[in-house]
């Protein structure tokens, strides 16, 4: 926290793999934590207890590559602060990440982030709350950290309307505001005390809200809308789809991925690269002009059912 002033998040990440790992080890070996030795954590130990995440307690390979990130960021600091455990160090280190299946995003259509937005029930004040934060999100592509711990401070209304936020990695910055959102949420800021360090979406208490508490929001709208709107049913959809819905809604505006790159807060312009392959309009359109000269593509129809049984006969 002091020599890398890690984020909140990755604190967070970090203590609950060693207090998993600890567990884990008192298990194993019948040593209190406090009295663990670090010849007593070795790259067997450390294997196994990856692996006995997965199998027992189901994570994903991805997950389980985030707590070897943890482990392997410590066994780095004590490589220099260690040197007579080297050799063992190394091992730990030479632990290989599991591969993973990169799926391609899921993303929400106008007409299904409509239905979400319907789903709210804007006579209530928690209601008008989660429409407000529901459209901001699918606008802008805020990141959930960013929604919950937006304040008054950060929103900019009027002429050139924008919210400005510190993301992943402290990158700050500025997003704007459609004319519908700024009026929304004019509206919705009017509701909140006159603070300047006032959360915009706090809970009952007038606190910042949880990550599962958004979660949970989002779920129950969610099951709402599709109700309502059958393509839903089978989408997951959670808070990051909302963020690469609003990418998708600039792709097909026919914005460059540099630019969906400045607006997300992306670090680097290739991870923009996933939205170019989950985009199966652009796909289609580059199949049209592969088509072959005197021909013209299109999408594959079924036959008439009936006519299809006559030509059988």
């Amino acid at each position: 926290m002091q020599q890398r002033h890690a984020s909140p998040h990755t604190i967070g990440s970090y203590r609950d793999t060693f207090r998993l790992l600890l567990k884990f080890v008192h298990t194993r070996t019948g040593k209190q934590p406090s009295r663990l030795l670090w010849a007593d954590i070795d790259a067997p130990l450390i294997s196994a207890f990856l692996d006995d995440l997965q199998n027992s307690r189901g994570i994903s390979a991805r997950s389980r590559n985030l707590r070897l990130t943890a482990i392997r960021s410590l066994f780095r600091y004590a490589s220099f602060e260690l040197p007579e455990y080297s050799s063992q160090i190394q091992r730990v280190l030479a632990i290989p990440q599991k591969r993973t299946t990169h799926r391609q995003i899921g993303y929400l259509t106008r007409r299904e982030l409509d239905a979400l937005l319907d789903a709210t029930d804007q006579s209530t004040w928690s209601g008008r709350r989660d429409y407000v934060w529901l459209l901001l999100a699918a606008q802008t592509g805020l990141r959930l950290s960013e929604l919950t711990g937006l304040t008054r401070q950060d929103v900019h209304l009027g002429t050139g309307a924008y919210v400005h936020v510190t993301g992943k990695g402290r990158r700050e910055r500025c997003t704007p505001l459609t004319e519908q959102t700024e009026r929304v949420l004019r509206a919705w800021l009017n509701e909140l005390p006159v603070d300047e360090t006032q959360i915009v979406f706090p809970n009952r208490r007038g606190t910042r809200m949880s990550n599962d508490g958004i979660q949970y929001l989002l779920a129950r709208h969610a099951d709402k809308a599709r109700k309502t709107c059958a393509s839903l049913r089978g989408k997951h959809i959670s808070p990051h789809v909302l963020r690469h819905s609003a990418a998708m809604n600039l792709l097909h505006a026919g914005y460059d991925t540099t630019v969906i790159a400045m607006w997300l807060g992306h670090d680097s312009v290739e991870t923009t690269h996933i939205y170019l392959e989950a985009d199966l309009e652009l796909k289609r359109k580059m199949l049209e002009k592969m088509a072959p000269s005197g021909t013209t593509a299109a999408k594959y129809k079924p036959g008439d059912a009936l006519l299809a049984f006559l030509q059988s006969l």
